[in-house]
């Protein structure tokens, strides 16, 4: 299924962390509003928690995203699901929850065209974490609407070597663990995230040269989004959905 990224005409626009913008980030609600806007991909981070379960969040702590504190991998599910995931954003969101990766699942039911970036967030248990999330997303048949992504460049060769999955990885100088050798990191990748301080014309045309999909992150507005496609990008990773949808025709209505 995602190799329609591959067709010319196809311009895909993904939700980072969800509707990142204007809702809680990585929480059911944040993605629920960005698939409604009609987004082509979602965006999200995995972790471990204590009793190995996979957790939606992308901070190794939880105090920016919940009323906690400490580490994800020392919570037990339970401990986690107590923790307020929403009202640090705005009172009106308070009570949200972190999400299990099965859950989000779930919620992808109903959205059996949209596509799937999954972040291994780098850990020390980002393997497991990655052979965990594999498990889990083939259970519910998604791998063929999945890339994986991850800032280490050893777990990201593990995922395409191991589990034969697509991978995104970022231009190496951002990258752990990097390769650059001429069967190093950059092969192992079948498409690549460049930030927008990055981005220009030409990074994107070497990067297209070894046969990798390029695209943007994160284009929020007007002017952004145009740079993106004038530079030639595959696709945009967005906090903010709307400006990219307008632009290249898709449904983007706000809910």
């Amino acid at each position: 299924m995602i190799e329609r990224l591959r067709e010319p005409s196809s311009m895909m626009v993904a939700a980072h962390r969800g509707y990142k913008s204007a809702y809680p980030e990585n929480t059911l609600l944040a993605f629920r509003k960005a698939l409604e806007l009609g987004v082509d991909m979602l965006e999200f981070d995995l972790r471990l928690t204590k009793d190995k379960e996979v957790v939606v969040i992308h901070d190794a702590t939880v105090q920016r995203t919940t009323n906690g504190a400490g580490e994800v991998r020392d919570y037990m599910l339970a401990e986690l699901k107590a923790l307020d995931a929403g009202g640090w954003f705005a009172r009106e969101f308070e009570g949200l929850k972190i999400p299990t990766l099965a859950e989000l699942c779930e919620l992808l039911r109903e959205y059996p065209e949209v596509l799937c970036n999954v972040e291994i967030k780098p850990s020390p248990d980002a393997q497991e974490a990655a052979d965990l999330a594999i498990d889990i997303l083939n259970r519910y048949g998604y791998l063929p609407r999945c890339v994986f992504t991850c800032f280490d460049a050893q777990v990201l060769t593990y995922i395409h070597e191991t589990h034969g999955q697509k991978t995104q990885g970022f231009p190496g100088e951002k990258m752990s663990g990097f390769d650059f050798g001429e069967e190093g990191t950059y092969a192992k990748m079948w498409g690549i995230g460049v930030e927008m301080s990055l981005l220009t014309p030409e990074l994107v045309a070497r990067f297209q040269a070894q046969g990798l999909l390029v695209w943007s992150y994160c284009p929020d507005d007007e002017q952004g989004v145009r740079y993106s496609l004038e530079c030639g990008v595959t696709g945009m990773t967005c906090n903010d959905p709307l400006p990219a949808m307008a632009i290249t025709g898709k449904k983007g209505t706000r809910i």
